[in-house]
């Protein structure tokens, strides 16, 4: 089942469409998923394929991960004449445009053999969130190795190492055939969005679908349009600042309670925009997304290790510090 987050495009004025829903039914264990294994280890694997390894670093400042370059996107290649007919559809409507762009992928994810969708609730949302750094576009350009590190927090790390996007695939030439069609397409407006899927196991987002787009863009000189995957939140405690959003929204509440009463014709519409409000400032605190899930990984640590090996020989992250 799919549902739009906000009223559709073009149905409410002044109303941003925020979002596709997604209820999936199954499977429970999908066939791009993340296992996991004590002493901080990830594995992405995808099928029978060991995709990426990371590990997360003790004092939790960071992430080392070794790409093994064997990821395939889940989703079948995008042809010219669909990314022109969904600009035509939505016109200078770009809220409409992100909209046909995520039922798209949303159907194109359901249907995919090799894809990250599991049980429970989803959602596709527009944009890299608040907490995104533009500036680590530039850094990605220019930095995207197969053995890498992500810091969380700076503390000495490399500026380098400061990204919040992890291709899963080497970024292809500016100069590829692909790459200069979609450079083409960025120029003409009609770039279809990169597909992006929040990680919270590596603080990141790695992409899902969309690495030569995203290099035409970077090649531009330019930024691309996104549509972020993840888990919806669960229900419970309030995120971190949100006391504080909370205790004003209740004093703001009371005053235009004591408006209505009496008499005010505008309070109850100030009274539902200021619940609004609250509602996205207490979503941008959680940047949307819940819990990315993990699985076992069967053997544990040994198979973790015997694995790098394999796809990463040489590769030994220092996980201590």
């Amino acid at each position: 089942m799919l549902r739009d987050l906000t009223s559709l495009p073009r149905a409410v004025r002044g109303v941003r469409w925020d979002g596709l829903a997604l209820a999936v039914d199954g499977p429970d264990r999908p066939p791009l998923r993340w296992e996991t294994a004590e002493g901080r280890r990830l594995l992405l694997r995808q099928g029978g394929r060991t995709v990426l390894l990371a590990r997360q670093r003790v004092t939790h400042h960071g992430v080392h991960y070794a790409r093994t370059g064997r990821y395939a996107s889940p989703l079948p290649p995008l042809r010219a004449a669909t990314a022109r007919a969904r600009r035509a559809a939505a016109g200078d409507d770009e809220d409409a445009w992100a909209a046909r762009w995520a039922h798209h992928f949303a159907a194109a994810l359901r249907a995919s053999p090799v894809g990250p969708l599991h049980e429970g609730d989803w959602r596709l949302s527009p944009g890299m969130g608040p907490r995104a750094v533009d500036a680590y576009w530039a850094t990605l350009a220019r930095h995207d190795p197969d053995r890498g590190h992500l810091t969380w927090f700076g503390y000495g790390d490399p500026a380098e190492d400061q990204r919040d996007v992890l291709p899963l695939r080497p970024l292809a030439a500016p100069d590829a055939a692909r790459v200069k069609a979609y450079r083409r397409q960025f120029r003409e407006g009609m770039l279809p969005p990169v597909l992006l899927w929040a990680v919270s196991g590596l603080n990141a987002h790695v992409v899902l679908d969309g690495h030569d787009r995203l290099a035409a863009a970077l090649a531009e000189g330019g930024r691309p349009r996104i549509l972020r995957l993840g888990r919806a939140p669960a229900g419970g405690p309030v995120p971190p600042g949100g006391p504080h959003l909370l205790r004003a929204y209740e004093e703001r509440a009371a005053c235009l309670e004591r408006a209505r009463t009496a008499g005010d014709p505008l309070a109850p519409t100030r009274i539902a925009t200021a619940g609004r409000r609250l509602d996205a400032e207490l979503r941008a605190l959680s940047d949307g997304f819940g819990l990315t899930r993990g699985w076992p990984l069967p053997g544990g640590a040994p198979a973790w290790e015997a694995a790098a090996r394999r796809h990463a020989p040489g590769w030994h992250p220092d996980a201590t510090r």
